[in-house]
């Protein structure tokens, strides 16, 4: 477990992962061999298509705002489906919201998620990759959590927690379980807007970024010795450097 391995065989799960990144990073995971595991919360026709594209292992259905629910995904995944080495924290929720605007029922509804479940997905994890040989967690974070956006005060909160977290948890798991981040920059799935389109302008790299260079990166954490933990990658062609 303390060198680079392979993750052929190993059991992964990607939370979010019916649409977009998650998915991106689940079809990338099927072909460098992991046994993928997809959740979901609502987006079951998705995740299922997802999850025939990627022959999943299987499909889990939880809804991250209920730590009780968290804790029976991971029991479910530990009774059915065998150790776990991988988790990937990819789901989350983005609103924009002028501070002067935001209320608690919209701070809660950002931060239940990106922040309290990806802690809880941690924790149930590594208690279960502690049983066993240790293992690998990547959190997704954001380029938000690395700058500051004025109208996305709450959700830049989130993802910068997200971030201390990650490496508090590195830390505390240590020597048998990683846990880094990977924070992308502009990733469009679908028309993108003025405001995205500013920000594709300013990025060094002079063009968005794509769902599987973010697979790429969580890939690299994954395979990676134990070496390497409580790390950020910002996948987001040099924007968090403007």
């Amino acid at each position: 477990m303390n060198q680079a391995s392979s993750i052929t065989g190993r059991l992964v799960l990607v939370t979010g992962a019916a649409k977009r990144i998650g998915r991106d990073i689940a079809l990338r995971l099927h072909r460098e061999g992991a046994r993928v595991l997809i959740h979901y919360n609502t987006s079951e026709e998705e995740a299922r298509q997802t999850a025939d594209d990627c022959r999943a292992e299987g499909m889990l259905s939880a809804d991250l705002e209920s730590v009780p629910d968290i804790v029976r995904m991971f029991q479910e995944i530990d009774s059915q489906y065998g150790p776990l080495y991988g988790l990937v924290n990819n789901a989350a929720r983005f609103t924009r919201f002028h501070p002067f605007e935001l209320t608690e029922a919209d701070w809660d509804y950002v931060h239940s998620v990106n922040l309290k479940a990806t802690f809880f997905c941690c924790q149930q994890g590594a208690l279960l990759m502690h049983k066993h040989d240790g293992g690998r967690i990547v959190n997704i974070s954001s380029l938000g959590g690395i700058r500051p956006w004025a109208e996305h005060a709450h959700y830049c909160a989130s993802k910068a927690g997200v971030i201390h977290l990650t490496r508090a948890l590195a830390k505390a798991f240590a020597p048998g379980i990683t846990v880094n981040s990977v924070a992308p920059g502009v990733i469009p799935y679908g028309p993108t807007d003025q405001r995205v389109d500013a920000m594709i302008r300013s990025t060094p790299a002079a063009r968005a970024g794509t769902g599987d260079e973010i697979a790429e990166a969580v890939v690299y954490f994954l395979k990676a010795s134990n070496f390497v933990t409580g790390q950020l990658i910002a996948v987001d062609g040099g924007l968090s450097q403007r």
